[in-house]
């Protein structure tokens, strides 16, 4: 009987997650994915229709729309390269047309490069600028004027790197501790208009790309660990459970704040 009840209240909870942004809509940027995958599927276990916008990997972002359906929800994938100022638009009304107003923007695209001081270009720093920082803004601008008239959620992904102190990651940080002055800012601005807009800023995480560029397993993983109160390193999940907090009405009380979410790696 105890297993019953207890069987009972699970599946009740289930119900209720599942139902928190029942019918929201949501845009993640860069979600075909690693962190953006992640944080697309639980706005989609929670009940959002989620647009999985992608720059070039079609079947990734098809995947996690597989993903989503198969659990109960609704998603779409959208291409777009947000690094191109001009997509910001065409994306925008691509949702608007397809699904209605947006009531949660994720603007998780981002692409990084390692290196020192002396290894730094204008044309490095244009690359990572404009599609972590001007890329952000841009699809910002466009989809505050198509968001529901009652307000909404914006969730920047930084990353904790704006206070490591990375010298290996210079303008990569650099355009993360943008992004987070960029969250303070448009929370003042948006505020008025019911937009609430606060940043979550992840300490590394296990992703198709930490494997790709050797960082499973490497030396900075393990240092990683050791320097985390909690003693490993995070996945897509533990980002994507916080980013569907701020998207949602539980959340409603706060605003510009960047949240470092790694374990406690920067506290």
């Amino acid at each position: 009987m105890v297993y019953e009840m207890n069987q009972f209240v699970t599946s009740e909870r289930e119900c209720e997650i599942m139902s928190i942004l029942k019918g929201k809509i949501a845009l993640v940027t860069g979600a075909s994915k690693g962190i953006g995958a992640g944080i697309a599927k639980e706005l989609g276990k929670r009940g959002a229709i989620v647009a999985v916008n992608y720059s070039k990997d079609k079947a990734a972002a098809e995947k996690v729309v597989t993903h989503i359906e198969a659990a109960g929800g609704r998603a779409t994938a959208i291409k777009a390269n947000v690094g191109d100022p001009g997509s910001a638009g065409p994306l925008v009304e691509a949702i608007v047309s397809q699904l209605g107003p947006i009531d949660i923007l994720v603007n998780n695209a981002g692409i990084y490069e390692f290196g020192p001081l002396e290894h730094v270009t204008p044309e490095q720093f244009d690359k990572l600028f404009n599609v972590n920082v001007l890329g952000l803004l841009m699809v910002t601008q466009a989809a505050v004027n198509r968001f529901n008239p009652a307000g909404g959620s914006i969730i920047n992904v930084g990353s904790n790197v704006d206070r490591t102190g990375n010298p290996n990651l210079l303008v990569y940080s650099a355009t993360k501790g943008a992004v987070n002055v960029i969250t303070g800012a448009l929370a003042k601005h948006l505020g008025e208009r019911k937009i609430r807009v606060n940043a979550v800023n992840p300490g590394m995480v296990e992703t198709d790309g930490a494997h790709a560029i050797g960082a499973m397993g490497s030396d900075f993983h393990k240092n990683v660990e050791k320097g985390t109160p909690l003693g490993r390193i995070g996945q897509p999940m533990d980002i994507g459970q916080v980013a569907a907090f701020l998207a949602s009405d539980e959340s409603g009380w706060v605003n510009g704040q960047n949240i470092y979410v790694d374990g406690g790696f920067v506290s």
